[in-house]
């Protein structure tokens, strides 16, 4: 059976289509929940989220684009989503703290302790991610850390290649702008892609 008669089966209510889809499919899935999140077991967990949407959205599939990149793009936008989730439940160090005296400050614990300056290095790295239009960041993220290939964004994202290739360069262009703290509003005023 070709893939598209196995989905439409799935797209049916049938088990064992849907059970092949999830062989096929779910450690290419973990992969991409894993290199987005850097955690083992979110990752699991966020795999198995991701098949229960697609058990309960298949009908909601078109065929229009390849099955796996429909999964992957759902896979995508729900960590995505868990993310924010998360970062808007944190709290910044400096609520953390009572007055001066109560805590060392972030240069004090780094120059303390060698180690955690790979840690600021994330950390100021993960600011600058935070600044760049949420084009440009897809696909950043998708390109140089999830280490996905130009084509295979433009089939997830419905876009051109060219337009993968153009929005990765201007991406790092805005980045290192940003991470010299020299951010230019021409840079920013460019329009990236806003795929879903």
């Amino acid at each position: 059976m070709t893939e598209v008669e196995i989905v439409r089966l799935a797209q049916t209510g049938d088990t064992a289509a849907f059970e092949h889809l999830y062989r096929v499919y779910s450690r290419r899935v973990y992969a991409l929940c894993l290199r987005m999140t850097g955690n083992f077991s979110l990752a699991e967990d966020l795999t198995q989220e991701a098949f229960l949407q697609v058990f309960r959205k298949i009908q909601s599939f078109r065929g229009e684009s390849a099955f796996s990149s429909w999964l992957y793009r759902l896979a995508f936008n729900l960590v995505l989503m868990k993310q924010r989730i998360k970062h808007s439940n944190e709290t910044p160090l400096e609520e953390t703290r009572g007055t001066e005296g109560d805590a060392p400050t972030l240069k004090e614990l780094v120059r303390s302790d060698p180690q955690l300056l790979g840690v600021v290095d994330r950390i100021i790295l993960k600011n600058a991610l935070k600044q760049l239009p949420r084009g440009y960041k897809k696909i950043f993220l998708l390109h140089d850390l999830m280490g996905y290939e130009h084509h295979e964004i433009a089939e997830a994202l419905g876009c051109a290649i060219g337009t993968s290739k153009s929005q990765l360069h201007k991406a790092r262009v805005c980045l290192r702008r940003i991470l010299r703290n020299e951010t230019s509003t021409n840079a920013l005023s460019a329009e990236p892609i806003e795929a879903a």
